[in-house]
């Protein structure tokens, strides 16, 4: 915890980068006031994460300075001064005590995590054998351990908390009290989109207080790609290892493949979700993040794949194939699309002019939104045919929400290029439609089933 000397010091520091800001004339005052909010938004961040106030603003005035010429002509110029001071002058309490600690109940959590998946067998529920109850509550042995770990490290109220616990609890009703019959599509869609709905809970708690203002679900947005990126890795690494496991074993004619399927895999699997949340929390402000790297370099290759496929389509004629596998991979492939929309508008400098990787950006939103358009007709089609089902209208309406989300994402960038409207508005609709996905599948998990007599 910072103390009052600390707070003074940070404060004479933001003094002087006011001021030095304010003396330039090429940057209005209400600019500076805005740069300012987003300096103390950081720092607080910043100092929540573990670090003393000095070194929070260091940190926070690199961040900043990737927002605006000025400010980061600022923190060229004073940098290695800064970093002298916090060198000479060491904080008064050490960062890497909250540091261990957060790591202590990140580790705690992911082994309560791991526990967990392993409870349902003292009710004689085993894992492997009762495959619904663990399709359906898969979302339960990962995500409140993770909502706990953000509730305690941003110190939520209780009013928040409560909100919280009501929400997991009410998925967990809906999600078991059902009578599903035998392999029930409204039960496999219900497993599906319940974890999307509680994704919100999780970007409540990591957003803290900040939730309703754009930079704190545009921070939540970050942090949900690189926590699937870091997860990725994790699973590549402990495929690895357990592939070395079971070669070593193997050759002392031991056989560890049921230890790995009982426990190490499910155990492991919930678990690294917690690692790899806590991951990304301690590592965000000190290295460039992944996610916005990776969309420069895909953006333009799924851009390229879109409008080879549309040019294909326009050019013999043919339809979508509009079998079910076809169309989810349709849906994959816009969802990865919007993907790659969000960590770039994430990654952007807003105050920057337009430049060529917003044109191929612009591209790839309207090819995806062409995209759309035939799967929504594939639909429609398959409807038509067959009549509805649970998948047909769950993908109907998951495609019209996509196609929403693309068509105005597309006008809004395109009054950009043009000069018409702010990069701002574009990142304000993406962050305030993000509860809309939530809102739909709570819809699946609650209304479909009954709707569908559970078939």
């Amino acid at each position: 915890m910072s103390t009052a000397a600390d707070v003074t010091s940070y404060e004479q520091q933001i003094d002087l980068w006011r001021t030095y800001l304010r003396r330039r004339q090429a940057i209005h005052a209400s600019d500076v006031v805005e740069l300012e909010d987003h300096l103390r938004e950081q720092i607080a961040i910043l100092v929540d994460a573990g670090l003393a106030a000095d070194e929070a603003f260091l940190v926070a005035v690199k961040r900043i300075g990737n927002l605006d010429a000025l400010a980061r002509e600022f923190a060229q110029e004073h940098s290695e001064r800064l970093w002298k001071q916090l060198v000479v002058v060491p904080p008064s309490g050490d960062p890497r005590n909250r540091i261990h600690q957060d790591a202590f109940v990140a580790f705690a959590l992911a082994v309560a995590a791991a526990v967990a998946v392993k409870l349902p067998a003292l009710f004689g529920i085993q894992l492997g054998e009762d495959v619904p109850f663990y399709t359906r509550n898969a979302a339960f042995f990962v995500l409140p351990f993770v909502t706990g770990y953000f509730a305690w490290k941003r110190r939520l109220e209780g009013r928040t908390l409560g909100w919280l616990a009501v929400a997991f609890v009410a998925a967990g009703v809906f999600a078991n009290v059902y009578p599903f019959t035998p392999h029930a599509y409204t039960e496999k869609l219900s497993a599906l989109h319940l974890p999307i709905a509680l994704w919100l809970a999780v970007g409540i708690a990591y957003a803290g207080g900040r939730w309703k203002q754009v930079a704190g679900r545009m921070d939540f947005i970050r942090f949900s790609g690189e926590l699937l990126i870091y997860y990725v890795l994790i699973a590549l690494g402990g495929g690895v290892l357990a592939a070395f496991m079971a070669m070593i074993f193997r050759a002392i004619g031991i056989d560890v493949e049921p230890v790995f399927e009982s426990w190490l895999l499910p155990c492991g699997a919930v678990g690294a979700v917690v690692v790899a949340a806590w991951l990304v929390e301690a590592k965000q402000s000190v290295i460039e993040n992944m996610a916005p790297v990776l969309t420069r370099l895909f953006t333009p290759l799924f851009a390229g794949v879109l409008v080879t496929f549309l040019v294909i389509v326009l050019w013999t004629g043919r339809g979508v194939d509009i079998e079910r596998n076809a169309l989810i991979a349709f849906d994959v492939l816009l969802v990865l699309v919007l993907g790659l929309l969000l960590y770039s508008v994430s990654a952007r400098d807003p105050r920057a002019p337009p430049g060529t990787f917003d044109v191929v950006q612009v591209i790839l939103v309207v090819c995806a939104l062409l995209a759309d358009a035939v799967a929504l007709c594939a639909i429609a089609a398959r409807i038509g045919e067959f009549g509805f089902s649970p998948n047909r209208v769950a993908a109907l309406g998951e495609n019209a929400i996509l196609l929403v989300n693309l068509a105005w994402s597309a006008v809004l960038y395109v009054r950009f290029l043009k000069g018409q409207a702010s990069f701002a508005r574009l990142e304000r609709w993406q962050t305030d439609y993000v509860p809309v996905y939530a809102v739909w599948a709570a819809i699946v998990v609650v209304v479909f089933p009954p709707l569908f007599a559970y078939r």
